[in-house]
């Protein structure tokens, strides 16, 4: 056989290993925007003046941790944080110190969660082909859990972390009374990231922005125009800080996994 019919069959052999190995491939060229412009009401009235996103986990603020974890996915080529006009210049500090070359660039948020997405996926690289949308609160999330997410949308389109109900769920009415039981075999709990083909993501989210629908996450968003999304089982370490609890629950974390780390270099 000549060279160049072997050609193709090596390119497919070295794609297929890139893949599988969870190296960077330009024609899944992913962007993360993370949802930095939240207003934090909750944590600020239990803990004072400080943004969740700021708040220092074992001398690290909340979303520089969100960011390195990102920054280390192989799986991701590019960072864009969505913030409040007034801390927009803070990420200028961050890029810095923690490293963040994947981070190019950092635009101000709309009036709400869903609308900010919107704005960050606008900013995309041109050579972008996913967008990961992620909460800059999410700052237990590892690089792994990162790209077995991203590979789950390569091949579906449209994939989301999450984890499988252990509870029994109830569905209430506007009283409090219990509507119905789902079986919690198909109940899943929605995290970050949720990693979308560009273009589907953005039909979604300009045909929510024409009808004014509000959706609670950006999978909502893809289950309105009936795209199917791919849930893809990550660990229950992935909460969003939003109360002190969540603080205490994440230091625990951080310091477990030090101690793992100094036992198993």
């Amino acid at each position: 056989m000549s060279e160049k019919k072997k050609a193709p069959a090596t390119k497919k052999i070295a794609g297929f290993l890139r893949a599988v190995a969870g190296k960077p491939n330009p024609k899944n060229f992913t962007t993360v925007v993370v949802c930095a412009a939240g207003s934090s009401t909750r944590m600020e009235a239990l803990m004072g003046e400080t943004r969740k996103q700021f708040l220092e986990l074992d001398g690290m603020p909340v979303v520089a941790r969100t960011l390195k974890a990102f920054e280390a996915a192989d799986t991701v080529h590019e960072i864009i944080v969505v913030a409040r006009e007034d801390e927009l210049h803070l990420y200028d500090s961050f890029k810095e110190t923690y490293g963040l070359s994947k981070l190019t660039k950092v635009v101000k948020g709309g009036a709400t969660r869903q609308e900010s997405a919107r704005l960050g996926s606008d900013e995309v690289d041109e050579r972008c082909k996913f967008v990961a949308i992620a909460d800059a609160a999410r700052c237990l999330i590892t690089p792994e859990e990162i790209q077995r997410v991203c590979h789950a949308a390569y091949q579906w389109n449209a994939a989301s972390a999450g984890i499988k109900a252990t509870d029994t769920i109830k569905v209430c009415d506007s009283s409090a009374f219990i509507d119905s039981t789902p079986d919690r075999d198909y109940v899943w709990m929605a995290q970050t990231p949720q990693v979308f083909a560009l273009n589907l993501y953005r039909a979604a989210a300009y045909v929510a922005r024409d009808e004014k629908f509000t959706a609670t996450d950006d999978n909502q968003m893809l289950e309105h125009i009936r795209v199917p999304v791919k849930m893809v089982a990550c660990n229950r370490e992935n909460i969003k800080i939003t109360e002190p609890a969540d603080v205490i629950f994440a230091t625990a974390v951080l310091e477990a996994r030090k101690r793992a780390e100094q036992v198993d270099p």
